[in-house]
C-alpha cells in the first residue's frame, strides 16, 4: 500500500531490475497481469502492476465524484507512484492494457520524459476530436444502448449489475468474444450480452474468476464506470493537447476478435498511416490471430515474448 496523491494505492510487485509499470483496464485487477509479472520477474525486470484508483485494494477516491476520476488524476496517481517506487529512476517501461492503455498513452502525453518505452494492447491511441467529446461520438455511432452512453447517469447501470452478483457480471465481460461493440439497453443489462459459456474459458479458471469478484463484490463497480463518466470532463480538460503526439518508442498489440479492433475506421487508422502520424516511434503493430480483447491473459506466453523482444531494445 502506498499513499500516492492523496489516494492509497495497492501494488503487485516481484523481481530486481528496471522497472516495468503494468496498467490493468475495465473491469479488472493488478492480478490479470499474473502471467507477467511472474515471467519478466524471472527474466531481469522489476513487474509492478497497481490496482488502480477505483479499483481492488486501492481505497480513498471519492465514489460519489466522478470528476475526481479524470484522466488528469489517473497520471497524476501513476506520477506520484513512480516517485514513490522508483526514484532513482528516470524513466520506466510501461505496457498498459484498456483503460490501462489508455491512461499510458496520456503518460506519454502528459509526461513523456517518465516513459522509457511502451508496449499498449487492445486500445490505441484515440486522437482527441475538437469537435464533439467521446460520449456524444459514441452516441452518434452506436446509439443510446451502447455500454458508454449507459455508464453515464451515476448509480444506473450499478443498480442492473446489483441483483446479478458481481462474478456473474465478470464472466460475461472477461469471456466476451464478439466483435460487436457491448450493449446494454435499459431494463435488460446483461441479458443483452450472450450468455457466458458454461465451461469458463481455459485461461480463466474459476480460481481467477473468484479472485476478481471478491474484490468487486468488496468494492462494487462505481470506481471502474467513473472512469467512463469523466469522458467529457477528460475532453474538455486535454484540449491543450490537440494535435500532441505520443513521442515514446511503442509497440502495439490487439486481438484479431477484439471488439474495439471492429470500430469502424480503426484497422484503416492503424494500418494505413494515421496512427503512425500520431505515434511516430511505432515500431510495429501487432494483430494476434484468434485472441479476443483480454489478450494478456488469454495469450500470456506470446504477450510475453512480444514485451520482452520490444523492451530489450532500450
Amino acid at each position: 500500500m502506498i499513499a500516492v496523491n492523496g489516494i492509497n494505492m495497492h501494488v503487485a510487485e516481484l523481481g530486481q531490475g528496471s522497472t516495468i509499470l503494468f496498467l490493468h483496464g475495465f473491469p479488472e485487477l493488478w492480478y490479470s497481469w499474473r502471467h507477467q509479472i511472474v515471467y519478466f520477474a524471472e527474466h531481469g525486470y522489476r513487474a509492478v502492476a497497481p490496482d488502480l484508483r477505483g479499483y481492488g485494494d486501492t481505497t480513498g477516491a471519492p465514489l460519489n465524484d466522478p470528476s475526481k476520476f479524470s484522466i488528469l488524476h489517473l497520471v497524476g496517481d501513476l506520477v506520484a507512484l513512480l516517485e514513490a517506487i522508483a526514484p532513482n529512476e528516470d524513466s520506466v517501461f510501461v505496457v498498459g492494457h484498456d483503460w490501462g492503455a489508455t491512461i499510458a498513452w496520456h503518460l506519454c502525453l502528459f509526461r513523456p520524459d517518465k516513459v522509457k518505452a511502451l508496449v499498449n494492447l487492445s486500445v490505441h491511441f484515440f486522437p482527441r476530436n475538437p469537435q464533439m467529446n467521446p460520449v456524444e461520438g459514441l452516441k452518434l455511432l452506436y446509439g443510446e444502448d451502447h455500454y458508454v452512453s449507459r455508464f453515464q447517469v451515476p448509480g444506473e447501470i450499478e443498480a442492473e449489475f446489483a441483483p446479478l452478483g458481481a462474478k456473474a457480471v465478470l464472466k460475461k465481460i472477461l469471456t466476451y468474444r464478439d466483435t460487436a461493440p457491448f450493449r446494454f439497453p435499459k431494463g435488460k443489462g446483461l441479458e443483452a450480452l450472450p450468455d457466458a459459456p458454461i465451461a469458463l474459458s481455459s485461461w480463466l479458471s474459476e480460481e481467477d474468476l473468484d479472485y476478481f469478484a471478491s474484490k468487486f463484490e468488496k468494492t462494487g463497480f462505481t470506481g471502474a464506470v467513473n472512469y467512463y463518466r469523466a469522458f467529457p470532463i477528460d475532453w474538455e480538460l486535454t484540449a491543450p493537447w490537440t494535435g500532441a503526439q505520443v513521442k515514446a518508442p511503442t509497440k502495439f498489440i490487439v486481438g484479431e476478435v477484439d471488439l474495439v479492433y471492429h470500430i469502424p475506421g480503426v484497422k484503416e487508422y492503424l494500418h494505413n498511416g494515421g496512427f503512425k502520424k500520431d505515434v511516430p516511434l511505432l515500431e510495429e503493430v501487432v494483430v494476434l490471430e484468434g485472441a479476443a480483447h483480454f489478450v494478456n491473459q488469454e495469450k500470456p506466453d506470446e504477450i510475453n515474448k512480444h514485451i520482452y523482444d520490444f523492451i530489450q531494445k532500450f
